[in-house]
């Protein structure tokens, strides 16, 4: 058996590549591109030897917050192209550019956006005030004339001081003018007019009224034009005010209030005719100034444009360059401060192609001194690194979510490949759902290089990324529900007649008599006449629930024998004797003995009732079976199964701590002090090597641990089988709510001789169909069905603590990124 066991070829994926810790000595003048084209190969995991130190205690801190704040610019750039609503032009530089060459481009580049933002921000704001002045000359002129009967014409609020000698001058921001009245009669009516946002018009009128006690006439009117706010880029809706009032103390407390309520006053002239000229200059300015800005705007997207060719190179050679730092970080300098020394891991396989890629950097690099490459001994446990693709990826995926698998143990992704879709099928078993399911997984997957390039959402990438999970979901599925025998609840003759018929033509007992047999079993799967008959239910839940059991106990012995192979890998040869063999012994006494009694009451055909066997088995093991046995001899083989689990819970136990305890005695009997080392030195560098042969054996710490173990099992046994009754539960669920579906949504409606309510009730069919049965109860049993491995199939065998290989590769740089 040993002889065959090492015969079979490797599995890839059963165990994780045979890792090595290895040192790198590198030159100074070699060091960054020797990072760099380790980097693009991608199979070495720098160990960081400077972690006590902070980030800006390390050697290599300015070149990093170079490379931080050229990301910084290049973000900025980013965004301002998608802001600006350009599509980069992928165009390819002539020539490569240097890192200090460009992040000077990038400093003259943010600075010119810098500016062109600040002059059309300040234009706009111009063009704002000047069209906020302009609509409300055209809305103020109808509240003048309506009130020019109530004002005395040489009293006015405002003194137009755009005008200078009479003549009117173009002043650079309208805000800014002074408010000025002109001498008057205190006692005259006099007006402020100006705009605000739409939204705060109301709080603001109620403001003033309450300031002025009522002594105050407002006017509004809604602006014609939306105007652009610079900072947001968003437009706002704004209303035009006149306020007509009397008195010095109400003209302080109403400009107050526009100021505290962001409100813009314009002066108004009370003459037409200066009216007019104010209003033709205004829009002879507002041309000038919108000229000046789409100009400003041409100008700022043609920069930009030129720009986003270049934009994604740049961000890769930046980030590229930062992570290179980063690593160099992690290195120390020797003695001589000449040399950088680096330790990590990496595959065995990937030496020859590391030494290769050192050689080719010492080359380029001119260095007259090689760089060393050379493995060590480490006292931590090895990274953990499997070799995927786009299949078996998810697939691992699904099994590191429970927890990353200790290195070179057992992988459950080997199995989850195929247990996990047929368990979920199992569950979900119906064709005409199994072919949905299937029509989508195909959809992805032929589509599978256009997605791979675009940015998906959560949800789209999730169903992405598992398309292959689906794709065997759905096959599963497809072959399960021929087994049932139900698409979309409905039986088919598909591989032949059925075995049962009426007792008469008019077939109306059949839901209370029952059917008869007449002819050999249906060939494949459930009998379609089973589908409405009297021992329906009864029939599928006996069959659904026995198979639940047989699957789980299958599922359950596989973990367990993994766990032997598990411990004849790593050659502990106690957990096979005082773990795996009793395990085995007393899940099979009782499950397995239960399992068989199901074959063999399907095969023969016997009415015998399991559960009685299985309650009196413990209550009265020695008692006669009467019309309940199903096989020669059983009541003996009940007393010596029950026998050997009682047997195997001491020998999960007791044995293996006793044992551990002897031979750790038997290992350092005499010894007083630890093994020697060549030198104090090494005392100094390795001091957990030297404390581990110090350490004492603490038995009661064992000894705990193995009785938890030991009662987990035990309890375990008898819930995790109980648990794959999920199985039996969720398919039941999901025929019968299929056949609610179709009994009183599609037929109900169907009965009725109205085209309307026939596509009434398919519309709901199909949304029942799709929202509930293809979605929540696929996720339904996705869930159970990832509970199942992780809880009751992995416990048996997978420790779980051990941690991802991650090299510094460029390529999983740019998968980050996106």
């Amino acid at each position: 058996m040993d002889h065959f066991m090492e015969n079979l070829p490797p599995m890839d994926l059963m165990r994780s590549e045979k890792m090595t810790f290895v040192q790198l000595i590198i030159p100074a003048e070699s060091a960054h591109r020797a990072v760099s084209y380790l980097a693009e190969l991608g199979l070495l995991q720098f160990r960081d030897l400077n972690d006590e130190k902070s980030p800006f205690q390390r050697t290599f801190v300015n070149q990093v917050k170079r490379c931080a704040e050229m990301s910084r610019k290049l973000r900025f750039l980013k965004d301002q192209i998608s802001k600006a609503g350009l599509i980069s032009s992928h165009s390819i530089l002539q020539s490569d550019i240097f890192l200090e060459n460009l992040e000077i481009h990038l400093a003259e580049h943010e600075h010119e956006i810098i500016e062109m933002n600040s002059n059309s921000e300040k234009l706009r704001q111009s063009y704002n005030e000047l069209l906020e002045f302009k609509i409300v000359l055209q809305k103020a002129c109808g509240f003048l004339v309506s009130s020019h009967g109530l004002a005395v014409s040489e009293e006015r609020e405002l003194e137009e001081n755009v005008y200078s000698n009479g003549d009117y001058v173009e002043t650079p921001f309208l805000f800014e003018q002074e408010i000025k009245p002109e001498p008057s009669n205190q006692s005259g009516l006099r007006f402020i007019s100006g705009i605000i946002c739409k939204s705060k018009a109301l709080r603001f009128e109620r403001m003033l009224f309450r300031a002025t006690r009522g002594n105050m006439l407002f006017n509004q009117a809604s602006a014609d034009e939306q105007i652009v706010d610079p900072i947001s880029t968003e437009t706002v809706e704004k209303t035009v005010f006149v306020v007509f009032f009397s008195g010095e103390q109400a003209r302080t407390k109403i400009l107050k209030i526009c100021d505290a309520f962001g409100a813009n006053c314009y002066p108004v002239p009370e003459d037409i005719s200066k009216q007019r000229q104010i209003t033709r200059e205004v829009s002879s300015r507002l041309a000038d100034l919108e000229a000046t800005l789409d100009a400003g705007i041409r100008h700022r997207n043609k920069a930009l444009s030129s720009l986003g060719g270049q934009l994604p190179k740049w961000m890769d050679m930046v980030r590229r360059e930062k992570a290179v730092y980063d690593t160099l970080n992690m290195l120390n300098f020797d003695v001589t401060k000449k040399c950088l020394v680096g330790e990590g891991w990496c595959p065995i396989f990937a030496k020859v192609q590391i030494q290769e890629a050192l050689q080719r950097a010492t080359f380029d690099s001119n260095s007259q001194v090689g760089i060393i490459f050379h493995s060590m001994d480490a006292l931590e446990s090895p990274p953990t690194y499997f070799r995927t693709n786009s299949f078996t990826s998810p697939y691992q995926e699904i099994v590191d979510a429970y927890g990353v698998a200790r290195y070179q143990e057992a992988n459950p992704a080997v199995y989850t490949t195929m247990t996990f879709p047929f368990l979920f099928a199992v569950m979900f078993g119906d064709w005409g759902h199994g072919i949905c399911l299937l029509l989508g997984a195909l959809v992805l997957i032929a589509r599978e290089r256009k997605l791979r390039t675009q940015r998906l959402g959560s949800f789209m990438e999730m169903l992405f990324g598992g398309r292959y999970v689906l794709l065997l979901m759905s096959l599963f599925s497809i072959y399960c529900g021929f087994i049932y025998n139900e698409f979309f609840s409905v039986p088919f003759h598909i591989f032949g007649a059925s075995a049962y018929r009426c007792r008469d033509s008019s077939c109306r007992d059949a839901h209370t008599t029952g059917l008869v047999k007449y002819r050999e079993p249906y060939p494949f799967g459930v009998d379609p006449s089973w589908r409405g008959s009297r021992s329906e239910l009864p029939f599928l839940n006996s069959l659904k629930m026995k198979m639940s059991i047989l699957f789980g106990v299958v599922h359950m012995n596989l973990g367990i024998i993994l766990s032997y192979f598990n411990a004849r890998f790593f050659g502990n040869s106690l957990d096979i004797r005082y773990q795996f063999v009793p395990q085995m012994i007393f899940l099979n006494s009782l499950f397995g003995y239960l399992s068989l009694l199901i074959v063999v009451k399907w095969c023969s055909g016997s009415q015998a009732d399991l559960y009685h066997v299985m309650i009196y088995m413990f209550l009265s093991p020695f008692d006669n079976l009467g019309e309940n046995q199903l096989l020669w001899g059983q009541r003996p083989l009940q007393v010596v199964l029950l026998l050997l689990a009682v047997i195997a819970v001491p020998w999960m136990l007791f044995p293996k701590p006793f044992i551990l305890k002897k031979l750790h005695n038997e290992r350092f009997q005499g010894r007083t002090y630890g093994v020697l080392n060549t030198s104090e030195v090494d005392l100094e560098t390795e001091p957990d090597s030297a404390r581990k042969h110090h350490e004492e054996f603490n038995f009661s710490e064992v000894f705990v641990h193995q009785m938890i173990h030991s009662i987990e099992f035990i309890l375990g046994s008898v819930s995790n089988t109980a648990s794959y009754l999920r199985l039996w539960a969720l398919s039941l669920a999901h025929s019968e709510l299929s056949t609610v579906f179709y009994e009183k949504v599609l037929l109900l409606a169907w009965g009725y001789d109205n085209l309307a309510i026939r596509f009434v009730g398919l519309v709901v069919f199909a949304f029942a169909t799709a929202f509930i049965l293809l979605m929540m109860e696929t996720l339904s049993a996705f869930l159970h069905a990832l509970r199942l491995h992780w809880v009751e199939f992995q416990n048996k065998f997978y420790h779980g603590d051990g941690y991802k290989f991650k090299p510094l590769s460029f390529a999983s740089l740019i998968e980050d990124e996106d």
